[in-house]
């Protein structure tokens, strides 16, 4: 049996079915990575450089983008790179880094996205105490916590991977996941730990879901009676509702995909839903929040007007 410190690379073979197709796959791939850079690089900038934006939402939308940059810089320039080479490997360390990064970038939208969802639970249910609990500095703290308390739960995962002995260096992936990993470990026995600190990590942001189901009942409870606050709904709430449905559904496939994969599902399809959630959010989100909110339309708008005079 070969150990963890006989495998220097994995070979991963997600790529093998895109033989014929893999020079309009890389442009469409670059094209869409373009377009994630681009809308979230713009969306960051208008609120940065903007000081009326300085508000609790705003801030929190500057770091669910900066987030999604985060999360696909671990994901397109080495699957750009794979669509070019012959043989598509990746370095053992590299593997797992990439794992840390795309677990922790997802775990740390969910973490946003409940800020996002308990910051209009207090804007519209509690206006009066909304900005002595949501000071700037405590939401930029909270954001800071938001992406650094999953980084190290997902860094547990890692190093929990990291030490198992593993018996081959195939992967049937087009990224690197810990459970991917995990799964090719020549003990089972020695997974155990890992399954639980899993299944842990997944009851936790889960118990994230509860939280913003339960903020979104008193939110819509306010808001039936008020005509002010059903504006306040539908201008600042749908967009974070449609990111955070877009987000569930697509880490919800890549979870029962990982966990309970189905052969009859045909390889392009299952490959397609394991990265779905680095290439539908990152371009949605943006765009859905740089239409939906005012301020922000009307700055990019105004930016891309005088640079058209």
């Amino acid at each position: 049996m070969n150990n963890v410190s006989t495998i220097s690379v994995f070979f991963l073979s997600g790529l093998n079915e895109t033989r014929n197709y893999r020079s309009p796959l890389f442009f469409l791939t670059f094209i869409c990575y373009f377009i994630i850079i681009l809308v979230n690089i713009c969306v960051v900038l208008t609120i940065i450089l903007n000081n009326e934006l300085h508000e609790p939402m705003y801030i929190l939308l500057c770091a669910f983008c900066m987030n999604s940059l985060y999360g696909t810089a671990g994901f397109y320039p080495k699957f750009l790179w794979d669509l070019l080479a012959p043989v598509h490997v990746i370095s053992y360390s590299g593997c797992l880094l990439q794992a840390q990064v795309l677990y922790s970038f997802a775990c740390s939208d969910v973490s946003i996205l409940v800020l996002m969802a308990y910051d209009r639970y207090l804007a519209i249910c509690r206006p009066l105490v909304y900005h002595s609990i949501m000071s700037k500095q405590r939401v930029i703290t909270l954001a800071c916590l938001a992406w650094l308390t999953p980084f190290f739960m997902i860094a547990l995962s890692t190093i929990l991977s990291s030490r198992l002995k593993l018996c081959s260096p195939y992967l049937n992936r087009l990224i690197c996941l810990n459970w991917s990993i995990v799964m090719l470990a020549c003990f089972p026995s020695e997974t155990t730990i890992n399954s639980i600190i899993g299944n842990i990590t997944i009851m936790i942001y889960g118990l994230h879901g509860v939280v913003i189901g339960w903020s979104y009942l008193f939110l819509i409870k306010t808001c039936i009676g008020s005509i002010e606050n059903r504006r306040k709904f539908m201008q600042t709430c749908v967009p974070h509702l449609i990111s955070l449905f877009t987000f569930l559904v697509t880490i919800l496939f890549d979870v029962i995909y990982l966990r309970f994969e189905n052969k009859k599902l045909p390889p392009s399809l299952k490959y397609f839903f394991s990265i779905e959630f680095l290439v539908i959010p990152p371009i949605m989100n943006p765009l859905i929040y740089g239409f939906k909110l005012t301020k922000i339309r009307k700055k990019i708008l105004s930016v891309a007007t005088m640079k058209m005079k």
